[in-house]
Formats: structure tokens, C-alpha cells, sequence
């Protein structure tokens, strides 16, 4: 199964479970006793309909008209104040408290799912993260010998650089498990990404000493990025390559961690001075 499908998957998962849990929410924060009016609104009203007062033409007409007894209406009376339902109160603070919270949660899947989305369209259109065709590879392999033994390619964010076939022997034994970077190098090539495995700074090479040599806290690799020096917890890492109809193709896919601290299997030392004792770091 690949893994955009594996993540399309996860995206849908994840959706029908925020709808789930959405529903189970709304049902739980209905107001009890919603559209009902209160206590204290059902008293007032019965008690403002039983003691109306007259209206100030009947009290007019009252005292114009011959009479012992001078009319006075009759004192309205006065609602008693009765407070609000606590328990009403609680539960639509509770619905306020719920409805928030699945509008945070919707939102949030939403922009996961919109940031899945747009990395898997991204890799659809080839960018990084995808398989890219850098190139014929007798024509990378004579680019290669002629930029002095690197050759960089942004959009895959990798150096190729040359393997050589005698040490294929040594490396079957390290790399042989890593299927897609083997077979580069028994084409003659290793892809390497340009992340230093210390703290991720971009690794440059140092045509002097035929070696990668990291700026920023002194890691150095030889030329087919197994580590020789430095804080580096391992060799650079790499992609799988691939030959199609003669085109070397960079899996950017997935990247293979690079080789233990020791793994020499190219033997390759230092073929002249250093960038980083010469110039205080990379270029």
C-alpha cells in the first residue's frame, strides 16, 4: 500500500470520527426544557391578568359620576422577585463550553486535513517528496567528473556524487539492506541528502579535500557521505535511486538514514587541504 493511500485513509478516518463526535455533542448540550417559559415570567403574567388596573378614561368617568364614595382603584399588586434556575443557568454554560469546543476541534481537523491535502498534491506535481528525473545518467555521471566529483540538484535537494565499482564488495555488506540506495551504486552513483544529520544544516562540499564539509559545527563525510569527523551522530543520508529507459530518478519520498560512525567503504582520505581549516567553514 503506498503511502499517500495510507494517509487518505487517515485523513477520512479522522474526519468521520470528528463527525461522530460531533453529533454525540450536540445531542448531550440540547437545553433541557428549551422554548419553555420560566417560573417567574408564568407568575408575573397570572398576576398582571388578575389585578388589571382601570384605565384613566373609566377612573374619569367614575368620579364625574354621582356617587357617596369617591372610586379609587384598586392597588395593582406587586410580583414577587423569584430568582433564576440554577440548574438552567449551569446548562447553557455547559452548552456554550461544548459547542466551543467542537467548533476548535472541526477547525482544527479541517487544517490538518487541508495541510495533508496540499503535500499530497505537492508530491503530485513532482516537487520534493515525490520521484524526480534529474537526468540521463551517463550525461550526470560525466557532469559529475567534470564539476570536480559533486553534482547538486535543488529540486531534489541532493548531491550525487560517484561510486565506485570496486568497493561494491564492502558496500553490499552496509547498504545492501537499503535496496534503492544499493542499486544506485551499483549503477555508479549514491544520492545524498543535503541535511548535515547533526542539526540539519545544509552540508557543502570542499573540492579541495574531496570531502562534505559542514559549516556550522565541523561534521565531515568523504565524497560518498560516510562520515570521517566532526559531532555527527552518523554518515548523510540518502535516497533510493532508480534507472528508467537509461534516467536516473531521485525517490525523495523516503530517506534512509545514513551509514554507522566507522563504516569506511570506499577508503577514500582526504585528497587536500580543508575548506573548514582554510576558511573557518563551508562554502
Amino acid at each position: 500500500m503506498s503511502t499517500p493511500l495510507i494517509i487518505a485513509i487517515a485523513v477520512a478516518a479522522i474526519v468521520v470520527l470528528g463527525g461522530l463526535v460531533f453529533v454525540t455533542a450536540a445531542r448531550k448540550s440540547d437545553v433541557r426544557g428549551a422554548g419553555a417559559l420560566s417560573r417567574e415570567t408564568k407568575k408575573r403574567d397570572k398576576g398582571a391578568a388578575a389585578s388589571a388596573a382601570p384605565t384613566g378614561r373609566a377612573f374619569e368617568s367614575a368620579a364625574t359620576t354621582p356617587s357617596t364614595e369617591l372610586a379609587v382603584p384598586k392597588a395593582a399588586d406587586i410580583a414577587e422577585w423569584v430568582a433564576p434556575d440554577a440548574e438552567v443557568i449551569g446548562e447553557t454554560r455547559r452548552t456554550f463550553f461544548n459547542r466551543a469546543t467542537i467548533t476548535l476541534m472541526s477547525a482544527s481537523l479541517g487544517a490538518f486535513g487541508a495541510s495533508l491535502l496540499a503535500f499530497l498534491w505537492k508530491g503530485a506535481e513532482g516537487g520534493f517528496g515525490s520521484k524526480i528525473s534529474v537526468g540521463k545518467l551517463d550525461d550526470i555521471i560525466q557532469g559529475i567528473r567534470s564539476n570536480d566529483g559533486f553534482l547538486y540538484f535543488p529540486e531534489a535537494r541532493a548531491w550525487v556524487t560517484e561510486y565506485p565499482k570496486d568497493s561494491l564488495a564492502k558496500a553490499k555488506a552496509v547498504y545492501g539492506a537499503q535496496g534503492p540506495v544499493y542499486s544506485g551504486m551499483e549503477a555508479g552513483v549514491v544520492a545524498l541528502y543535503q541535511k548535515c544529520p547533526h542539526l540539519g544544516c545544509r552540508v557543502p562540499e570542499c573540492k579541495s579535500s574531496q570531502w562534505f564539509e559542514c559549516g556550522c559545527h565541523g561534521s565531515m563525510y568523504d565524497r560518498v557521505g560516510e562520515k570521517k569527523a566532526g559531532p555527527a551522530p552518523r554518515g548523510m543520508d540518502r535516497f533510493g535511486v532508480a534507472i528508467n529507459n537509461g534516467v536516473l530518478v531521485i525517490d525523495t519520498g523516503a530517506v534512509f538514514g545514513g551509514p554507522p560512525i566507522g563504516v569506511n567503504t570506499t577508503g577514500q582520505e582526504a585528497e587536500g587541504p580543508h575548506c573548514l581549516a582554510a576558511g573557518g567553514g563551508g562554502h
